[in-house]
């Protein structure tokens, strides 16, 4: 696992998310591709990347440290990890294929 971290991004090797850098009102904010809606600094949107990373690897489900870290990473974007499981689980369905029934 990898963040890949510029001063407009930050992208995962492990994951389609991303983190980028707009201008908002004369300043300038960052958003996460999985929590649009949320102005963000730089160091929440990096611990929200983390995060994604964390939850995405499923060797980590059992690893109660890795889950720590991944708990500390929520709370520095203000939300809960079971909040954020959720998030990440609709993006990724909505990536899917959608399947075609025949009629």
């Amino acid at each position: 696992m990898a963040l890949y971290c510029t001063e407009w991004s930050i992208t995962s090797d492990i994951s389609p998310e991303c983190a980028s850098r707009v201008a908002e009102h004369g300043r300038a904010v960052w958003r996460l591709s999985w929590l649009p809606d949320r102005a963000l600094t730089r160091e929440q949107a990096r611990a929200g990347m983390e995060l994604d990373e964390l939850l995405s690897d499923p060797e980590n489900v059992h690893d109660y440290a890795a889950m720590a870290r991944a708990d500390q990473c929520a709370g520095t974007i203000g939300m809960l990890r079971a909040h954020v499981v959720i998030l990440l689980a609709r993006r990724m369905a909505a990536r899917l294929p959608v399947a075609v029934s025949a009629h």
